[in-house]
């Protein structure tokens, strides 16, 4: 073995300078094979870790799988547990609620429902007398547009008449006066 310390004598041999006495064999060929079987298991305790390694492998997993199988099988236990209490209180009442409440509350659509259908039959009424209004309106404005051009032509025939008139008596009441003016002027 090389480990840059001071090596230990293995079975029969002696340690260098350690003493006088040499042995030259081993001994029998029984005792070499148990020598080397020794050796063997030596190395493989000491270098070869493979068996413990898998061993401690197999035990992780087997603790891993146990407790994760474990772990999973409350998780599910849970589970069932909340389903069936979810199936057996938790939905029917629920359904009560749903059941006795639902029909208050289609009877408020309802009843708001028709609230709506009333406000827009009055709304669309409204909008149909404001509309008739309108219309009605549109066409007396109309007529009386009509009746007011139709009376144009003849207010306007008295207006230039009277205007005529005003004129001649104008140059009528110029001529008199130019006369006037001219009897005075001869003084």
């Amino acid at each position: 073995m090389s480990g840059g310390g001071t090596e230990t004598p293995v079975g029969c041999e002696t340690a260098v300078g350690g003493g006088n006495k040499k042995r030259d064999s081993l001994g029998t060929a029984g005792t070499a094979h148990l020598i080397i079987k020794d050796l063997g298991e030596i190395h493989s305790r000491l270098l070869d870790h493979r068996p413990v390694i898998q061993g401690e492998t197999r035990y992780f997993i087997k603790e891993f799988e146990e407790k994760r199988g474990l772990r999973e099988m409350r998780v599910l236990e849970n589970l069932k547990n909340m389903v069936h209490e979810t199936n057996e209180h938790t939905l029917p009442k629920c359904r009560e609620t749903m059941q006795d409440n639902l029909s208050q509350v289609l009877q408020r659509l309802q009843a708001a429902n028709d609230s709506v259908c009333r406000l827009q039959q009055r709304e669309q009424e409204r909008k149909k007398i404001h509309n008739d209004h309108l219309i009605a309106s549109e066409k007396q404005h109309v007529l009386q547009w009509e009746d007011f051009m139709k009376k144009q032509p003849s207010k306007r025939a008295e207006v230039d008449e009277e205007h005529r008139k005003a004129v001649e008596k104008l140059k009528e009441q110029y001529a008199e006066m130019e006369k006037d003016l001219a009897k005075f002027s001869v003084f």
